[in-house]
């Protein structure tokens, strides 16, 4: 017998008493406030001592308002400008679509509110249950803008985003400072129609190694460029960074519902804020059928020594080794991204990033220079 498929708003419905208990539960986690260094410019000991306990913080207020403004700008111009489909090479308006001049894709389309990775070998498989898929409220004939990849490349203000003091300075705080970058993908869940991210574990190589350990894998930002509620927020299960390869059926098995994880709690943030989610913690995030706008600009980084020798995983083909030069190759970015900033934000300190020194002044910001180092960087992603 077929069962019917949920409307958004049954959909929205079913979640209430769920996500009342997952607030509450956030309440108490003691891992959310403004960014605070020390005298050395590491993180304040109370900060990492919060992350590493639950495996994410939200960091209050990092990102000034002028500069989510350009963010946004620039966002709802590539909307604009995205492809009517997979594969297609002209946007809604009949117009040549963005970034066909890059190696990737820059935009991923989905079903709206579909898990297009649930239950799939997609991603190395790591996603093995499907979210629940309502139909939206008003028909909707076309796919919608699911992930944006390539941030640096795509915005300028994305570019700039990437140098930022602050956030790299949380890197090196947690990776050590000779940190290095692992990918970018903008997640874009638009009310009403945003497609879900099933429950998974980011990391896929390292579960086995003998260095095993709770921060192997790096971690993730998600720069927040509007508020976001419980509804279309990342939901993240505290501590599990810390238990290995976890058997995330098993897990769902205990609940009531087959989307809703037990013990999780919402990421909510305001515009501005940005979340740091290890990548071994169990995550996922719901169909957005809210009124919220949510567009997270993700971005992680991994210790130096989790990559060095690795192989190739996720979107990365496992014939590719991630010796010195692919690193630091990929690396540069990171130093362009700094230049770039101090030319937008010359009032700014500058972040001195480790892997770079003596480097810093090969890549200055020219159109040479872009060609070299930032056109299709993330062909150079360091997956693991």
């Amino acid at each position: 017998m077929q069962i019917a498929q949920q409307t958004a708003e049954e959909h929205a419905k079913s979640l209430g008493s769920y996500i009342s208990e997952g607030a509450n539960l956030a309440k108490d986690l003691g891992n959310r406030g403004p960014v605070r260094f020390d005298k050395s410019g590491k993180l304040e000991e109370e900060i990492l001592e919060a992350y590493w306990r639950t495996g994410f913080y939200v960091f209050e207020g990092v990102i000034e308002q002028s500069e989510i403004d350009s963010l946004r700008v620039e966002m709802a111009d590539l909307l604009d400008r995205a492809p009517v489909d997979n594969g297609s090479t002209v946007d809604k308006k009949g117009r040549p679509a963005f970034g066909e001049e890059f190696a990737r894709p820059t935009f991923y389309l989905v079903e709206p509110l579909s898990d297009p990775w649930g239950g799939t070998e997609i991603l190395n498989g790591r996603h093995p249950t499907k979210m629940n898929e309502p139909a939206p409220s008003t028909r909707v004939n076309e796919k919608v803008v699911f992930i944006m990849n390539g941030m640096c490349q795509t915005m300028p203000s994305g570019l700039c985003l990437y140098g930022h003091p602050d956030l790299l300075g949380i890197a090196a705080s947690i990776n050590g400072d000779d940190f290095v970058p692992y990918n970018d993908a903008t997640f874009v869940k638009q009310p009403g129609v945003g497609g879900s991210v099933s429950w998974h574990q980011d990391g896929v190589t390292h579960w086995k190694s003998p260095d095993w350990d709770q921060g192997i894998h790096g971690f993730n930002f998600q720069v927040q460029l509007y508020d976001t509620s419980a509804r279309s927020c990342l939901w993240v299960v505290p501590g599990t960074h810390k238990l290995g390869k976890i058997d995330i059926k098993r897990r769902l098995s205990e609940s009531s519902d087959s989307e809703l994880m037990p013990g999780a709690v919402p990421l909510a943030c305001k515009a501005g804020d940005v979340t740091v989610v290890n990548r071994q913690a169990l995550h996922g995030s719901f169909a957005n059928t809210s009124n919220d706008l949510r567009i997270s600009l993700t971005f992680g980084f991994h210790r130096r020594k989790s990559v060095i020798g690795a192989r190739g995983a996720l979107s990365e083909s496992t014939d590719a080794v991630y010796d010195e030069a692919r690193v630091f190759e990929r690396s540069k970015v990171i130093g362009y991204a700094i230049n770039a900033r101090a030319e937008t934000y010359p009032e700014e300190s500058r972040f001195d990033y480790l892997p770079m020194r003596g480097h810093q002044e090969e890549l200055s910001v020219n159109e040479d220079n872009w060609e070299k180092t930032i056109k299709d960087y993330n062909l150079n992603d360091l997956s693991i």
